[in-house]
């Protein structure tokens, strides 16, 4: 299920990418067997970085927001894909109760719940909005931006179970990210399910983590189909007790800036890349783009300026950065109407789904590109087929699309083995 994709951009592919068409049946087949021992999330976005050449991800999203910049056509293939899903967790579901942010007011993540509804919808099942906001205490009226309106509503909980005033589903969705804690409202549910689990949202979860699962599955799949490890791979190190604001953990921050700036030069002198490495120090958990920044010297982490130290100083959800990652910084080489973009894939179980690029004309190759002015520009089917082209030119855009299908999917991979490591107790959620 990697569909064909167009999109207008040209460039060099990788000898990497062209290896991953020679590869194809080899390839689905290494996939079909991970999934028999692990269960993927059940959904996900990961965002790539293609450097021309290095392909890596470099963010995986667990309660993805953006289904409405994927094209209409690939609607069909998500709606099976979330069947295969449904079917695993409750195949008798009847109803589902999609759980939205606190702060649901964006038009674009109206738009993104209008779509994620309808898909969930084609699938059979009756869905309902509710919110963990404490202050929603009456049904609320959000209006879409083509006019129609989406309910709201507080939740209801049981004994054993939640759901709304007349509701009671068989499942939960999330797709608010728990950047603050785990609520007592999902805690010691019966006979319902909660996707993705709650220990994937920010108040648990870590990026260390995923990329640590990351680091063993691009190692384990490059040493199967005899590539560096390094090509997919973003090297990565972490510093705990963080306080920017009082300096705390600036040195661990500057040590492991430098390593990963060495280390990064010797692959570039390995691979005659002529460019200047570069990191992006973030927190370690939240999303949003926030408290993100592009470091080309470690001297930077003792030179920042008290207004910088502050807004590094809070992640998504007001929450205080405490853990930080230092992560390789992966250039994009790609643009859209000369500005700089990069791929997002979103995937249901364990199908990639579709695409689009994040695109931003007021940041550079090597800077964030999930901030404030971007926009995005979603991939369409060019066919009705899930399988690169063999018969076209490497460079032939479906084809580069299957590539960024493979790396996605080993972020999703790893996810799984994320979740799956760090699910807590039963007894602390009963």
């Amino acid at each position: 299920m990697v569909p064909h994709l167009v999109t207008a951009l040209k460039g060099p592919l990788l000898d990497l990418e062209r290896g991953f068409l020679d590869a194809t049946p080899r390839i689905e087949r290494w996939f079909r067997l991970a999934w028999q021992e692990h269960t993927p999330p059940f959904y996900c976005s990961t965002d790539l970085r293609n450097a021309g050449f290095k392909l890596a991800p470099v963010d995986t999203n667990l309660f993805p927001a953006s289904f409405n910049n994927l094209s209409a056509d690939v609607m069909p293939l998500a709606v099976q894909a979330a069947m295969a899903a449904i079917d695993k967790y409750c195949p008798d579901a009847r109803n589902l109760l999609l759980i939205v942010e606190k702060d649901a007011r964006s038009a674009s993540y109206l738009d993104h719940l209008k779509r994620l509804a309808a898909i969930m919808r084609q699938t059979g099942l009756n869905v309902r909005f509710g919110s963990l906001d404490p202050a929603l205490r009456e049904p609320q009226q959000v209006v879409f931006s083509d006019g129609q309106q989406l309910l709201v509503e507080p939740l209801v909980r049981g004994a054993r179970r939640i759901g709304l005033a007349d509701f009671d589903p068989c499942s939960i969705l999330l797709n608010d990210d728990l950047s603050s804690a785990i609520p007592d409202a999902l805690r010691g549910l019966h006979e319902q399910v909660v996707l993705p689990p709650v220990h994937a949202g920010w108040a648990v979860r870590r990026k260390t983590n995923h990329f640590t699962a990351y680091r063993e599955v691009a190692r384990k799949f490059a040493k199967a189909f005899d590539i560096d490890p390094w090509l997919i791979d973003p090297l990565f190190a972490s510093c705990g007790a963080v306080d920017l604001g009082k300096r705390a953990g600036e040195d661990c921050l500057a040590t492991n800036v430098d390593a990963i700036l060495r280390k990064t030069r010797s692959k570039y002198r390995e691979y005659g890349v002529r460019a200047a490495p570069f990191v992006i120090v973030k927190a370690d958990a939240g999303t949003h783009g926030v408290a993100i920044m592009t470091v080309k010297d470690a001297k930077q982490m003792r030179g920042m300026d008290s207004e910088y130290r502050a807004r590094m100083s809070v992640g998504a959800d007001g929450r205080a950065v405490t853990e930080m990652i230092v992560q390789e910084g992966v250039p994009t080489f790609e643009t859209i109407n000369e500005s700089w973009a990069e791929p997002v894939v979103c995937m249901i179980d364990r199908y990639v789904v579709g695409g689009f690029y994040r695109v931003h004309a007021g940041r550079d190759k090597d800077e964030n590109l999930n901030a404030p002015g971007m926009h995005f520009v979603p991939l369409p089917f060019a066919a009705s087929c899930h399988v690169p082209d063999s018969s076209a030119l490497p460079e032939n855009a479906s084809n580069r699309f299957y590539a960024y299908g493979v790396v996605a999917r080993l972020a999703l991979l790893a996810a799984s083995i994320e979740l799956e490591r760090t699910d807590p107790d039963q007894s602390l959620y009963g």
